[in-house]
């Protein structure tokens, strides 16, 4: 009697002389690499366009930074202009900064709305399973 263990990286066999073998599956790797490559290219282009009306806007040149700091893929969102750190720390009231969202802490505030979605629409990319 032949037995099979079946998973995603591969399959192990048992045969009737009771030895086992495992075969891989050639193409897990390259599959899953590209999954997960364009799940984190998902997030990073969503994590800039969603922050985007969170961001303290006054000539629009921090918003342009952070794609301008951004590789796409990298899992690293920046926004390099010179001033960046102190927009993001500044102790002032969101909305005060030409828009009713708009204003320190950006990422934060986007992330605590939008975070579910995000995740979960990476995890779809990836072929993970959703939360219950």
């Amino acid at each position: 009697m032949v037995k099979e263990i079946k998973t995603p990286r591969g399959v192990i066999v048992v045969g009737k002389n009771g030895r086992a073998e495992l075969k891989f599956n050639a193409n897990f790797g390259r599959t899953w690499t590209r999954r997960y490559s364009e799940a984190q290219s998902f997030v990073d282009s969503t994590v800039l366009a969603r922050c985007e009306p969170y961001t303290p806007k006054l000539t629009g040149m921090l918003i342009l930074s952070g794609s301008l700091g951004t590789e796409i893929g990298s899992g690293e969102v920046k926004w390099i202009a010179p001033y960046s750190r102190k927009q993001y720390y500044l102790r002032r009231k969101p909305g005060t900064q030409t828009g009713p969202l708009r204003g320190p802490y950006w990422f934060h505030r986007m992330k605590s709305v939008h975070g579910t979605s995000i995740i979960e629409g990476a995890k779809k990319i990836a072929g993970g399973k959703k939360d219950k």
